[in-house]
């Protein structure tokens, strides 16, 4: 049985909060983990998907909500260690 996806509520905020929140959350998560990001801020759909752009994470699904957008994305893999 998978585990239920964890949702991270950035709802309120504004540019440039809800990529900076979202960067401090995905960078405690495992590799590969999943999260659903909930925004009301307009500008997160595009904000968003640049940050998973220049960061390496994974934008999976991208959904428009009644109250803004919700982005579901799986934390880049572990950048291996070099000697």
């Amino acid at each position: 049985m998978s585990r239920p996806i964890a949702v991270y509520d950035l709802r309120g905020l504004n540019c440039p909060l809800p990529v900076l929140k979202a960067r401090k959350r995905l960078s405690k998560m495992r590799p590969g983990a999943r999260i659903w990001l909930e925004t009301t801020d307009p500008l997160a759909a595009i904000d968003i998907p640049a940050f998973c752009n220049e960061t390496g994470h994974e934008l999976i699904e991208t959904q428009k909500a009644d109250y803004g957008h919700r982005f579901l994305v799986s934390r880049r893999p572990a950048r291996p260690v070099r000697p």
